[in-house]
């Protein structure tokens, strides 16, 4: 599985004013019930629900908040990069800039279980985090983390 058999092109967005976590959590499940056509109070629920579960902030300025929803059939993602990073409460208390979010079936299948991993592993990646951060336009945030190397993810 590759990060762009669940992340379109047009589910990225540069510069996106929220102010906190809080804030953030809630207009990604905006943006994601209007992608998947579910009231995004559902969506909003489940990611606090995983939030109290501890962060999702991984590190290194990166948030992955995911959840599992009855309603959904596949997996479906948003790319975001705040215009200013984010108190996330990471694991390593910095701020965060960039946000993955992941929405699940809540009985995944087969390769959807490695998606989050999948990911992780490529954000995680200094070089393609680096690329990612200097992206000017979605298409290119979009390119820095769905690029050619992108090839061969589990």
């Amino acid at each position: 599985m590759t990060v762009d058999e669940f992340l379109s092109p047009e589910h990225v967005a540069v510069n996106l004013r929220v102010n906190g976590k809080a804030a953030l959590l809630e207009e990604l499940a905006r943006q994601a019930g209007r992608g998947i056509d579910l009231d995004y109070r559902i969506i909003h629920s489940a990611l606090e629900k995983r939030e109290n579960l501890g962060s999702t902030g991984v590190g290194d300025g990166i948030a992955l908040p995911h959840a599992r929803l009855e309603a959904m059939r596949k997996p479906f993602s948003l790319l975001v990069r705040p215009r200013d990073a984010i108190d996330f409460d990471a694991v390593d208390e910095r701020p965060v800039d960039l946000v993955f979010l992941l929405l699940l079936p809540a009985s995944p299948q087969g390769a959807q279980l490695n998606a989050l991993a999948c990911v992780a592993r490529r954000m995680r990646d200094p070089e393609v985090a680096a690329a990612m951060r200097s992206a000017r336009d979605a298409a290119t945030l979009y390119a820095a983390l769905c690029g050619a190397s992108d090839v061969g993810l589990p």
